[in-house]
């Protein structure tokens, strides 16, 4: 089950990734339940309470619709969205609003234990992966599945629960209308996972362990870093031409990929202004002007895509940048004939069109990894990056980008971007041997392993 509530989250390609591998293995059973949080995460209007119907699933997900509240869905999500402002400000609370705030959480927490309780059961559950859902989005479901899960598992039963966090408290500084979203650290209203036999704890960064490290539990997390997808050669098939023809892009056109979504933190605007640039350079040397991918789903934040769409149009850039309206778990061709490419085959599109990944995000302090360095080194692709802090701690100093100035000037980032998009350089072999090592796919299947043997 994934906190995200949002059907485009880059942690659910994480997840895909992992889960093929314990398939491959023999390790986990090839139908997995899901709940993406879309019943429980009303900040994601356009997602809540069902998702949007989106197709793309791998066969082997068995995703949940259900919408446990008994309250109707606007008030039950006008209910959460007060408790998660309440626990962010927990401080300044007095001592009868504390009291209310239990109270509250307590009563909306009552219909998610129950349907976790027989959502577990009904498939027969070893181990769930539950992930992101340590913050304080839904307090009232962590508490259920905290509860739920203690019913099933604390008699003995082998298994239990993997809570498998990529954000916490401090490291997401999320803000919105200028106030912040989360509490810079945990309280009594944000269970934590502790040293019961049935609970494993993963973070995905050294960062995030160093931060877990000094929450109020004796169980300290494992780091296990975000698994990748595996390469496939450069050769396009007839499903990529197809794509590249319905979004009106000619076959000389470098594609470059920004793997975000469309979230105010991810900087999707910085992007966009240094796309125009990239195309002036390109331009200039009589090289054809590459075409920019977003990943995001426009629904997921209206008013953001409606200014991001006004900056495209204003830069003269609407005939140079495709928003893809999220991309799916798998690649599928839909009902009118469509095709959707998801990451794995975005990526074997940029490669062979001599593209790149550019990742600009405009908040240094919200990444806890930051993904596109990596996607990029996957596909041995050139890389552009904004400054942000985790960079460093993971990825090392000697990983090449090429670094873009969120205040001044951009045109010599350009210049190199495009540079190493006609030329290459050694470092971007360099960068696949960095992420082998800092990204080892079989630390993944050890754990799995020790999953499967522990309910064996």
């Amino acid at each position: 089950m994934c906190g995200d509530g949002v059907p485009a989250s880059g942690l659910l390609t994480v997840l895909r990734s992992v889960i093929e591998r314990g398939i491959a293995d023999g390790l986990i059973t090839p139908c997995v339940p899901a709940d993406l949080g879309f019943s429980w995460r009303p900040d994601k209007p356009c997602f809540y309470p069902q998702g949007v119907g989106h197709s793309g699933y791998p066969v082997w997900l068995d995703l949940s619709e259900e919408t446990p509240a008994e309250l109707p869905a606007e008030t039950f999500g006008k209910g959460l969205t007060s408790i998660r402002n309440d626990i962010a400000r927990v401080s300044t609370l007095a001592a009868e609003d504390r009291a209310a705030l239990s109270v509250a959480i307590d009563k909306l927490a009552a219909p998610y234990e129950r349907y976790f309780s027989n959502w577990l059961s009904a498939h027969g559950v070893d181990w769930l992966f539950a992930i992101n859902m340590t913050l304080s989005d839904a307090a009232p479901v962590t508490t259920a599945l905290h509860h739920a899960a203690q019913r099933r598992w604390e008699h003995g039963r082998h298994g239990g629960i993997v809570f498998w966090d990529h954000d916490l408290f401090r490291s997401c500084s999320v803000f919105e209308n200028g106030v912040r979203v989360y509490p810079t650290e945990p309280n009594e209203f944000t269970l934590l996972p502790d040293t019961y036999p049935w609970h494993r704890w993963l973070v995905a960064s050294p960062g995030l362990a160093n931060e877990a490290a000094e929450y109020p539990t004796a169980l300290k997390p494992l780091v296990i870093a975000n698994m990748l997808p595996p390469w496939c050669d450069r050769q396009l098939e007839q499903c990529h031409h197809a794509f590249l023809d319905q979004q009106s892009i000619g076959p000389n056109t470098p594609i470059m990929l920004a793997p975000v979504r469309i979230f105010r933190a991810k900087g999707v605007e910085i992007t966009l202004a240094f796309q125009r640039t990239v195309r002036a350079v390109s331009r200039r040397r009589g090289w054809p002007e590459p075409c920019l991918l977003v990943f995001g789903n426009l629904a997921e934040d209206p008013q953001y895509a409606k200014e991001l769409i006004a900056q495209a149009r204003r830069l003269d850039l609407l005939g140079g940048v495709r928003f893809l309206d999220g991309v799916p778990l798998g690649t599928y061709r839909d009902a009118a004939g469509s095709w959707h490419l998801d990451e794995i085959d975005l990526l074997r599109v940029a490669a062979a069109t001599a593209g790149a990944v550019v990742f600009t995000p405009s908040q240094p302090d919200l990444e806890s990894v930051g993904l596109g360095p990596a996607l990029a080194a996957v596909a041995g692709l050139p890389c552009a990056i904004t400054p942000y802090h985790a960079f460093t701690s993971v990825y090392g100093p000697e990983f090449s980008v090429v670094r873009v100035d969120t205040d001044g000037p951009q045109a010599r980032a350009a210049e190199d971007l495009v540079t190493l998009m006609q030329n290459g350089t050694p470092a971007l072999d360099s960068n696949r041997a960095i992420i082998q090592e800092r990204f080892p796919a079989d630390r993944w299947r050890t754990m799995l392993q020790e999953l499967n043997a522990a309910v064996a």
